[in-house]
C-alpha cells in the first residue's frame, strides 16, 4: 500500500525543494527524503499539493492522460453571467490549444478560508466573486488564463480537490500522510 502525503501550500512557496534564490520552498515544511510533488502549484496559488514517493502514483496525478479531476476554488474579479461560464464549461481557446470542457459554477466564499498574505488587490467599484471549477488537464497557468479569456481575471486560486484526495482539515502549511490502495 502506498503512501501520500496531502499538502496545503501556502501562498508563495515554490513547488520543489531547492531554489538558488532562496525564495520559500517545499522543504521548508516537508522533511520527506525520497517524496516527490505529483503535480504542480504556481507559487501564486495555493491549495492541496499531493506528494509520493512512489513514480506510478506520480504518473496518475500528473499525467494528462489519467484525466483525473482537479477542484479550484477561484476569486475573479467582477461577476460572470451564465453566458461566461458556460464559455469556460465548454472548453477556452489558449495559445496552446482548446481547453477540455470543465465543470464550472458560481460559488460561495467559504466559510473555513484563511486569509491570503499579501492580501489580493481590491478595487472600490469593482465586485469579486467565487467560482468552482473542475478540471481534467493542467495546462501551465490554465484556470488564469481561462478566466482572463471571459473577462474576468483571477485574482485568488485554490486547488481544494485532487480525485478524492481533498484540502479538507488541512490550514496553511500543514500535511497529512495517507495511504492509497
Amino acid at each position: 500500500m502506498a503512501e501520500i502525503i496531502l499538502f496545503n501550500k501556502p501562498y508563495g512557496v515554490l513547488c520543489q525543494f531547492t531554489d538558488p534564490n532562496g525564495r520559500p520552498t517545499l522543504a521548508d515544511f516537508i522533511e520527506a527524503p525520497g517524496y516527490y510533488a505529483a503535480g504542480r502549484l504556481d507559487t501564486d496559488s495555493e491549495g492541496l499539493l499531493l506528494l509520493t514517493n512512489d513514480g506510478k502514483i506520480q504518473h496518475r496525478v500528473s499525467s494528462p492522460k489519467n484525466k483525473m479531476p482537479k477542484t479550484y476554488l477561484v476569486q475573479v474579479e467582477g461577476v460572470p453571467a451564465p453566458r461566461e461560464l458556460d464559455r469556460l464549461a465548454q472548453g477556452i481557446e489558449l495559445k496552446d490549444g482548446l481547453t477540455r470542457p470543465c465543470d464550472c459554477e458560481l460559488a460561495k466564499e467559504p466559510d473555513w478560508l484563511w486569509p491570503r498574505t499579501p492580501p489580493i488587490r481590491e478595487r472600490k467599484n469593482i465586485p469579486t466573486s467565487w467560482l468552482e471549477l473542475v478540471l481534467q488537464e493542467g495546462k501551465n497557468r490554465q484556470v488564469r488564463r481561462m478566466t482572463a479569456a471571459i473577462g474576468f481575471p483571477t485574482l485568488r486560486l485554490i486547488r481544494t480537490r485532487i480525485g478524492n484526495c481533498s484540502l479538507s482539515g488541512l490550514a496553511p502549511g500543514d500535511q497529512r500522510r495517507e495511504k492509497l490502495s
